[in-house]
Parts: C-alpha cells; sequence; structure tokens
C-alpha cells in the first residue's frame, strides 16, 4: 500500500477534488490500493477557529453567523461536484452545528478547541469519499477520532503507536480501492478529539505509513517539490530532487513549510521514501526524501525563513552565573507554555532563546519574571542558511539590525529585524 496525503490548498474547490480523484484513479488502475490523507478544504480551519473565538466568548450570534459562512463553502464545492449523495457531508455538519447551538463550553480552551477545530477534516474526507464512491473507486472512510489513539496534551498531541497499529489493521482490512482517513486529527482512549498540532496532517500520513509498513508517502502540494528556498521571497531559489532524512529535518525544524517538523521520524524508523509532487502536474518527479548509498547533499544553500519570532533574553535575579540550573527553569517554562525554541545562546549570565509569537506568550513572560530578569524584542524573523557561502550570508545581513548570528560547520542563523 502506499499513502497519498492532500492538503487544504489541493483540495480547496470542486477542481481539485476532481484532480484528486484523477491521481488516485491512475494509482488504482495500476494495481495499487491506496491509503487517502486529506486536511480540511481551503483555509476551513481558520474559518473554524473564528467561530470558536465567538463561541468561546458567548457570541452566538457571531458564531452561527460563520458557521453558516462555512456551509456554504462546502456546498458550493458539493455543488460543482454535481454531488448526489450528502448525506455524511450532512450528518457531519449537523453534529458541528449541534454543538455551536445548544452546548456550552465544558472543559479547558485545549480540549475544546480539538473538539471543534477537528470538524474541517471531518467535513472534507465526507465529502471526497461520497465524490470517489459516486466516481466507481470503492472507498471506506475511516474515522481518526477512534483509530488514531493519542494522549491528551490537547492542540499538541502524541501518537500512541501500539495501540493505532491494532486499530489501524482493522481498519484497512476488507475490500476496498482506497482507504480516507482525516489527517491532524486522533483522539484519547476514552472517545476525547485530539490534534497533532497545525499542519499536522503530514505527520498522520507518515504515522500510518509506519505503523501499516506502507512502501511510500506521497504528499501532494501547489509547488513543484522542495525548493532551495520559498519562491515567493528568494527569485533565485532551485528545485532540489533529493534530500536524506537528516537534512530534510534539519530543514523542517527550522521552519521549511513544505513539510511538518515530526514526519519524518516515523518514515526514516522504517526506510520509507516521502515524495513531494505537484498536484497539478502528477507526471513529473518532484522531490524524493530517502537516505542511500549515493546521497550527496544540495551543492547549493538552502534558505528558510521563519518570521513572527520573539527574542527573550533572561537574567537570574541575583546577578549569580547562568548554571544548569537556571537553564532547566528557563526551559521548564518555556515547556510550560508550549513555546517551541529555534534559537538559545547563552552567556556567563544571561540566557537568549528566539521562540514562536503565540497566544500564550504574555502569560509566559510573566511566569519567566518570576525567576528572572526579562527583556524582550518582537516583530523579529530567524533565517537559516543550511550550506552557507559567505556572499549570500553577507547578502541577506545588509539592511537589517542583526540580533543574533550563530554559525556551525554548515548552517548559518540570522536573527534579525522584520522586513515586513
Amino acid at each position: 500500500m502506499k499513502v497519498y496525503k492532500f492538503g487544504g490548498a489541493s483540495i480547496k474547490s470542486a477542481d481539485g477534488v476532481r484532480n484528486l480523484f484523477r491521481i488516485a484513479k491512475m494509482a488504482c488502475d495500476n494495481g495499487e490500493r491506496l491509503i487517502v490523507v486529506v486536511s480540511a478544504m481551503g483555509k476551513t480551519t481558520n474559518a473554524i477557529e473564528e467561530v470558536l473565538y465567538h463561541y468561546t466568548e458567548g457570541n452566538l450570534s457571531a458564531a452561527i453567523s460563520r458557521l453558516e459562512q462555512i456551509r456554504e463553502y462546502h456546498e458550493q464545492i458539493m455543488d460543482g461536484l454535481s454531488l448526489s449523495d450528502r448525506s455524511m457531508f450532512e450528518d457531519r455538519f449537523s453534529a458541528f452545528e449541534n454543538i455551536i447551538r445548544r452546548e456550552t463550553p465544558t472543559g479547558t480552551y485545549e480540549s475544546t478547541y480539538d473538539s471543534i477545530v477537528s470538524y474541517g477534516e471531518l467535513l472534507s474526507s465526507s465529502i471526497v469519499c461520497s465524490y470517489l464512491n459516486e466516481h466507481g473507486l470503492r472507498t471506506k472512510l475511516t474515522d481518526m477520532r477512534s483509530t488514531l489513539i493519542t494522549d491528551d496534551r490537547f492542540r499538541e498531541a502524541s501518537v500512541d503507536f501500539e495501540t493505532s497499529t491494532q486499530r489501524l489493521k482493522e481498519a484497512v482490512g476488507g475490500d476496498f480501492d482506497i482507504c480516507l482517513m482525516q489527517g491532524f486529527i486522533g483522539g484519547t482512549t476514552d472517545g476525547r478529539p485530539t490534534t497533532l498540532g497545525r499542519e499536522g496532517s503530514d505527520y498522520t500520513a507518515a504515522a500510518v505509513a509506519n505503523m501499516l509498513d506502507c512502501d511510500s508517502v506521497t504528499i501532494w502540494k501547489d509547488v513543484e517539490g522542495i525548493f532551495s528556498a520559498d519562491p515567493r521571497l528568494f527569485p533565485s531559489a532551485t528545485l532540489i530532487e533529493r534530500l536524506s532524512y537528516v537534512d530534510a529535518v534539519e530543514l523542517a525544524y527550522s521552519g521549511a513549510q513544505i513539510i511538518h517538523p515530526k514526519t519524518i521520524k516515523p518514515l526514516r524508523n522504517k526506510n520509507i521514501p516521502l515524495y513531494v509532487r505537484p498536484f497539478d502536474n502528477p507526471e513529473a518527479e518532484g522531490s524524493c526524501i530517502k537516505d542511500s548509498d549515493d546521497y550527496t547533499p544540495p551543492q547549493v544553500p538552502i534558505l528558510i525563513l521563519k518570521r513572527n519570532q520573539i527574542l527573550i533574553s533572561l537574567e537570574p535575579k541575583d546577578f549569580s552565573f547562568v548554571l544548569e540550573e537556571s537553564l532547566e527553569k528557563a526551559f521548564s517554562i518555556l515547556n510550560r507554555h508550549r513555546q517551541k525554541v529555534n534559537l538559545v545562546q547563552t552567556s556567563a549570565i544571561r540566557i537568549s532563546v528566539s521562540v514562536d509569537a503565540s497566544r500564550y506568550f504574555s502569560e509566559l513572560i510573566e511566569d519567566l519574571k518570576s525567576e528572572f530578569a526579562v527583556r524582550y524584542n518582537d516583530n523579529l524573523e530567524l533565517l537559516t542558511i543550511r550550506g552557507y557561502l559567505w556572499d549570500v550570508v553577507e547578502r541577506e545581513s545588509v539592511g537589517h539590525t542583526i540580533y543574533i548570528k550563530q554559525q556551525t560547520r554548515r548552517s548559518v542563523k540570522l536573527l534579525r529585524n522584520s522586513t515586513l
């Protein structure tokens, strides 16, 4: 079996769903049995987050108004597909609507978030399943809330591979062409929905491939493959045809948007290749991530720009040296507030970290102030140059205030003021 993953941009319209069908049918006509993982359509996750905001603020009319816009968007896609059987969609949407209309928020914000935002994938998968079945591909829909079992760390849940493996093997039993699954979502053993973090559908595809020993994973994107930089920001970017697992995970961790940072580990553990291929040109080779004896690193610098960074500098209040105890305290607080640290620098009396801007930031700063003297700079960006050339480093430094510059054997990191 092979795993195909289609992101929200790939199925944001009726034409996108029809293209998914064509790609899947080509594989099935060649004798493949597919697992297809889909994200929410277009910007649906963002729209549902707006519903969630109004819902948790008690503004029912605003929540219902945004909910109706979500319905209209999906109905336009179904109309464009001339979809006859809309019963699965209606069932999912009614369950979603009932939560908003009839229930008051219970539990934590994070658990409420997962219960509501998971409906983006549930709606998209119901439409895709109906369309594939109506056009002759025997498709089995799997609800990942009861199949991909996770812990209860809502919004960033960890997968229980042992329990999930058994449930996935049961899900892919029987006679079908395609087993359709939702990316990004899972559930606890007691039935509460969870999510794996934004862009977690890539990780779903990789985890499923690992547990079912699949031949490969293909992520279908609206780009030609993996580039040496974002072509929208760096016009000289070039396509990278091959990457090792290590190089890929370094790029993902540094902020490359093409793959989710957690995606590589379950694939590398079983040497499963990952392909990134263009959705609009399925005959193109795209890029491949896999270890091989003849692999050589890319011969061009790779630039990854990560925006919305905040530099936080911490000093012990008693002016003591920064020792292991201070580092442990700082990172314990950062972890408690779910802050991803993208860069660390220490001196005798100072710890400096670059973190993503988030809704938890104000609470984080107050917590840090209980242990440290705190200063911070916001509206920064972190540029990582892997396989750097000094003329590229100098070019990317000109016109910027450089707050931190770090150099290793293969990479240079520049924390600089934002260009926006």
